[in-house]
């Protein structure tokens, strides 16, 4: 099965934190590749699980996904990121 998603990375120190918000799934590594290999790993341990489990089409339309020819297809989509300087208190 193939799914678009986004791989957002922030830097935390030395350690890089990936996070895919479509799935809401999160890893890290200690260098951007290993942030993105470790988050494919979680989605794919995850999705094995789940389809072993008989809950991945489910889970997958929780999260947003409609079946289309066979396929899954994303009802968002990322359309900006801003970074901001904001006032609090």
């Amino acid at each position: 099965m193939q799914l678009n998603v986004t791989i957002e990375t922030l830097q935390k120190g030395k350690c890089y934190v990936t996070r895919c918000p479509e799935l809401d799934f999160v890893s890290q590594g200690r260098s951007f590749e290993e942030a993105k290999h470790n988050l494919l790993e979680v989605i794919q341990i995850q999705f094995d699980e789940m389809t072993a489990l008989g809950t991945l089409e489910d889970y997958l339309e929780e999260c947003g996904y409609a079946q289309d020819n066979g396929g899954q297809i994303s009802q968002s989509e990322m359309v900006g990121f801003e970074k901001l300087a904001i006032q609090v208190g």
